[in-house]
C-alpha cells in the first residue's frame, strides 16, 4: 500500500497523525526529532511509521521523496488493516 507523508524533521517529539492538504492530495503527517542530515530524518520517519503500523522497519520503505519533506511511502502488510489504520492516523 502506498501512502503520501508529509515529514516534519526536528520536532520535539516523534508523532504520526493527523493530515496535511498538499498540493499531491492529502498525506500523513510525521513528525520526528532526527534533522534532515544524512539521511536520518528519512530513517526517523520509517522507524515512526512502522511503529503506528504495527509493521517491521523492512515492511516500511520510502519509494519516493527522499529528499524532501513530501514522499511516498511504500508499506508491506494486509491492505485492510493498514488501510483502517491509516483512517485512523489521519482523523488525529
Amino acid at each position: 500500500m502506498r501512502v503520501r507523508v508529509r515529514a516534519r524533521p526536528g520536532a520535539r517529539r516523534v508523532e504520526v497523525g493527523g493530515c496535511w492538504d498538499g498540493p499531491g492530495g492529502p498525506a500523513l503527517l510525521v513528525a520526528v526529532r532526527a534533522r534532515a542530515v544524512e539521511g536520518q530524518a528519512n530513517e526517523a520517519v520509517v522507524e515512526a511509521l512502522a511503529s503506528a503500523f504495527a509493521l517491521r522497519r523492512g515492511e516500511v520503505t520510502i519509494a519516493a521523496g527522499h529528499r524532501g519533506r513530501d514522499k511516498i511511502v511504500e508499506l508491506a502488510g494486509e491492505p485492510g488493516a493498514l488501510a483502517a489504520r491509516l483512517a485512523e492516523l489521519l482523523r488525529r
